[in-house]
């Protein structure tokens, strides 16, 4: 009997509504966290994993030596290698292609490498309007590195120390 009029008490007053108002309340004066995207940034770990990069030796020579790990370890098959053997009986790709589209970013391309060629950079806002643009080739992947290289260098020198 005694929740039974506590219970109606509690409608007629519309305690509810009073502790959801006072809870809107307090967040509507609280401090706001909505990060606004373009022009605002929210912290990235130095492991993060984004757009991929081949990378290049100081001497402006490519890395990759086509053992085509990568390749084999890939879960998605996104990773395409062709390779060719060199005047001085060196191995190099001629072919090194990356569909996005099926590409799920665990970053087992860039564990495999024997040489640290292929890494995925901190690079998140790249888009593609047709299938096609997200194919990327080698040349394109070497284009992305050299521009990237000093933040994939303090990257991998940040990271050396759990590797």
């Amino acid at each position: 009997m005694l929740n039974a009029i506590k219970s109606t008490l509690g409608s007629l007053m519309l305690w509810e509504m009073l502790k959801g108002m006072a809870l809107t309340g307090r967040y509507f004066f609280a401090k706001k966290i909505t990060i606004q995207y373009p022009e605002e940034r929210t912290p990235q770990s130095n492991r993060f994993r984004g757009l991929h990069a081949l990378r290049r030796y100081p001497n402006g020579e490519e890395r990759c030596i086509a053992c085509k790990l990568c390749e084999a370890v890939c879960p998605a098959m996104a990773i395409t290698i062709e390779s060719d053997q060199r005047d001085d009986g060196t191995r190099r790709t001629t072919r090194y292609d990356i569909d996005l589209t099926k590409c799920i970013f665990c970053g087992f391309c860039e564990e495999s490498c024997p040489v640290d060629s292929i890494v995925e950079t901190r690079i998140f806002d790249y888009h593609g309007e047709q299938r096609g643009d997200l194919l990327y080739t080698k040349e394109m992947l070497l284009e992305v590195g050299d521009k990237y290289e000093a933040q994939i260098a303090q990257d991998r020198a940040q990271d050396k120390v759990y590797r």
